[in-house]
C-alpha cells in the first residue's frame, strides 16, 4: 500500500513538473522564438522539479541556476520564476529556508539586473521587480504552512494511535487486575472450603478404615472429588494469575519515539549517562511514557521547541529529565492538566519523585526520578 502510495506522489510530481516545463516553454514560443540553449534550459529547470521531495536543495540549486541562465540569455518576462518559484515552495516545505531565500534572491537580483540592462522604462522594471518579490515571498510563506500543516497531520495522527494504544493499554491492565482479584477470592473462598470438605473426607475415611468397618463408597467418591476439585482449582488459579502484567512499550523504543517527534519538527536530542542496563519493566514502560507525554507537551505548547531528553542510570534510581527552549519563562503558573496529571500519578505509584517546572533561563523541565526497588504508594510528585 505505502509503495503503490509512493508510486503515485512520484508520478504527480512528474506530472507536475511536466505542466510547469510545458507552461514555460509555451510562454517562451509565444513572447520569441527561444534557441535550443534556451529550451534546454527551461527543460532542465523545469523538469528537475520532479524530485523536489527527495533532493529538494539539489532541485532548488539546478532550477535556480538553469532559470537564471535563462534570464541572462534571453531576457524573457516574469513567468520565467514559476519553476523557481516552484523549488523555492518545495525546499521551504523541506525545512531549507535560508537556502531558499538565498536562491530566491539570487534569481531576483539576476532578474532585475538584466531589466534594469535591457529595458528603458524604470517604472516598468520597478513593476517587475516588485511583483516577483511578493511572488517568492508567497512562495516561501505557502512552504512553511505546509510544512506545519504537514506536521500537525503527523502529531494528530499519532497521538490518536498513542491513544488507541494506551485505552487497549488500560483495558487490558483492568482486565489483568479483575482476574487478580477473582483469583483472590476463589483462593480465599472456595480453597478453604474444599480444603475442609476433603479434610473432613479423609479423616472419616482414616476412622472407618481402623475401627475394621466398611468405607462407605460414597464418601470414597467425595473424598475422591475433594481431590479432584483442589487440583482443578489451582490450575484455576495459575491460568488467572498468568500473563496480568501490564504491556507497552519501553525505553528500548525510545528511539521509535524520537524518531517521531523530529518527524514532528522537534529538534531533539536524546543522551543516557550511568550504566545502561535492563529496568523492572514498570520502570522501564513508566519512563517511556514520561518521555513521550513531555515530548506531546513541547509539540502542544512549546512551539515545537530544542529539547533533550537525558536519561540517568545510578545504582539505585532511574532519573528522567526532558528539557525545552520553549517560551515558557521563569515564575510562569504551571497548571496540570490531564498529562501531567497521568505522568504524576505513573510516578507516585512507583515511590518515586516528579518535579515539573518552568527552567531558570527560559522553557520548561521535566524530572522524574523513579526508583529501581519495589516502593510503595510513598512516592511524592512536586510542581512547580
Amino acid at each position: 500500500m505505502q509503495g503503490d502510495i509512493g508510486r503515485r506522489t512520484q508520478l504527480l510530481d512528474a506530472a507536475l513538473a511536466a505542466v510547469i516545463g510545458t507552461a514555460v516553454v509555451l510562454a517562451a514560443l509565444a513572447a520569441a522564438a527561444p534557441g535550443v540553449v534556451d529550451l534546454l534550459l527551461v527543460a532542465a529547470g523545469s523538469l528537475a522539479l520532479a524530485a523536489h521531495r527527495r533532493a529538494p536543495r539539489t532541485v532548488l540549486a539546478v532550477t535556480t541556476l538553469c532559470m537564471s541562465a535563462y534570464v541572462v540569455h534571453a531576457h524573457p518576462g516574469t513567468w520565467a520564476a514559476f519553476p523557481v518559484l516552484a523549488a523555492v515552495h518545495a525546499a521551504a516545505r523541506s525545512g531549507y529556508r535560508a537556502q531558499a531565500v538565498a536562491a530566491g534572491g539570487l534569481f531576483l537580483t539576476g532578474y532585475v539586473l538584466v531589466l534594469l540592462a535591457t529595458a528603458p522604462d524604470t517604472r516598468d522594471t520597478v513593476e517587475r521587480s516588485v511583483l516577483l518579490l511578493g511572488w517568492f515571498l508567497c512562495a516561501g510563506v505557502t512552504g512553511l504552512i505546509d510544512k506545519n500543516w504537514q506536521a500537525y497531520l503527523r502529531q494528530t495522527e499519532q497521538r490518536a494511535l498513542d491513544a488507541e494504544r494506551t485505552r487497549d493499554e488500560t483495558a487490558l491492565r483492568r482486565a489483568g487486575e479483575e482476574r487478580l482479584r477473582i483469583a483472590r477470592e476463589l483462593h480465599d473462598s472456595l480453597t478453604h472450603s474444599i480444603s475442609i470438605v476433603k479434610l473432613q473426607a479423609g479423616v472419616a475415611v482414616h476412622l472407618a478404615r481402623k475401627r475394621g468397618d466398611e468405607v462407605e463408597p460414597a464418601l470414597l467418591a467425595i473424598q475422591e472429588a475433594g481431590g479432584e476439585a483442589m487440583r482443578e482449582l489451582r490450575a484455576t488459579l495459575e491460568v488467572l494469575r498468568t500473563d496480568v502484567a501490564e504491556p507497552g512499550p519501553g525505553l528500548d523504543r525510545i528511539g521509535e519515539l524520537a524518531e517521531r517527534a523530529r518527524a514532528a519538527g522537534i529538534a531533539l536530542a536524546v543522551t543516557a549517562d550511568g550504566d545502561t542496563r535492563p529496568l523492572p519493566a514498570d520502570v522501564d514502560r513508566a519512563a517511556y511514557r514520561i518521555v513521550q507525554e513531555a515530548l506531546t507537551n513541547v509539540a502542544r505548547h512549546a512551539d515545537r521547541a530544542g529539547t533533550t531528553v537525558r536519561l540517568s542510570y545510578t545504582i539505585s534510581s532511574l532519573v528522567v529529565s526532558v528539557d525545552d527552549q520553549g517560551p515558557c519563562l521563569p515564575g510562569d503558573t504551571v497548571v496540570p492538566g490531564t498529562g501531567l496529571t497521568g505522568m504524576r500519578e505513573r510516578v507516585t505509584a512507583l515511590g518515586g519523585t516528579l518535579v515539573v517546572a518552568p527552567r531558570a533561563h527560559g522553557g520548561f523541565s521535566v524530572r522524574a526520578e523513579l526508583p529501581l526497588t519495589a516502593a510503595g504508594p510513598a512516592g511524592r510528585a512536586v510542581t512547580g
